[in-house]
């Protein structure tokens, strides 16, 4: 079940509210959690995470709170979070590599993790053949097929902002469904494909603008 009319600022910021949950589950014995205790740690207003829970369903009890670890099992399963998703990364230079290495290590150590890097792509004749964390990395000629043949529905592409609208058409026709994009570019891609934009430079140029001394 999807939820047609959510807006994407709701879908947000579950992942926040899931990350503070898995945090607590981990580090301290809690059973019950409020609104308040959940906003203050989310960084959101109470008021707001009432609302956004609110829109999938009745999750907590007035003057109770919500029950942690049912809270947290609903949360993976609106996000879509209680299946493993498996994932392919498309420019396996310093930032790709870097976050494949950070991606398969969290696999690994983490049971609760489930967003799996199984596919590595570059063009440059030097790293195919490669591999980082085991996965190899292969020539973009096996884009589609590989997509096809291993069932994979998200991608990662980290390749430089002239090759990024190609590359997302190709993961497009492959029938990938969602994609976070570290080039530094806009992509445009049909209604029905997700798109995160990941823009280094930009965030650092926006926190730039509070450095000025008043």
């Amino acid at each position: 079940m999807r939820w047609k009319k959510i807006s994407d600022a709701v879908v947000r910021r579950l992942p926040l509210y899931l990350r503070v949950l898995d945090d607590l589950a981990h580090k301290e014995k809690v059973k019950l959690i409020s609104s308040q205790e959940l906003g203050e740690l989310a960084g959101v207003s109470p008021a707001l995470v009432r609302k956004d829970l609110a829109w999938f369903g009745e999750f907590g009890k007035q003057g109770v709170g919500y029950e942690l670890e049912y809270l947290r099992h609903e949360l993976r399963r609106i996000l879509n979070l209680d299946v493993n998703h498996r994932v392919a990364l498309i420019g396996v230079g310093s930032l790709g590599g870097a976050l494949t290495r950070y991606n398969i290590r969290r696999y690994r150590e983490n049971p609760d993790f489930n967003l799996h890097i199984v596919a590595l792509f570059d063009s440059d004749a030097e790293l195919i053949g490669s591999e980082v964390e085991d996965v190899q990395i292969q020539p973009l000629d096996v884009l589609e097929q590989t997509v096809e043949d291993m069932g994979i529905e998200m991608a990662i592409i980290t390749v430089p902002a002239s090759d990024a609208q190609t590359v997302a058409q190709r993961l497009v026709n492959a029938g990938v469904k969602a994609i976070l994009n570290f080039a530094p570019i806009t992509l445009h891609v049909p209604d029905d494909v997700q798109v995160a934009s990941a823009d280094l430079t930009l965030e650092l140029q926006r926190l730039a603008y509070y450095l000025v001394e008043e």
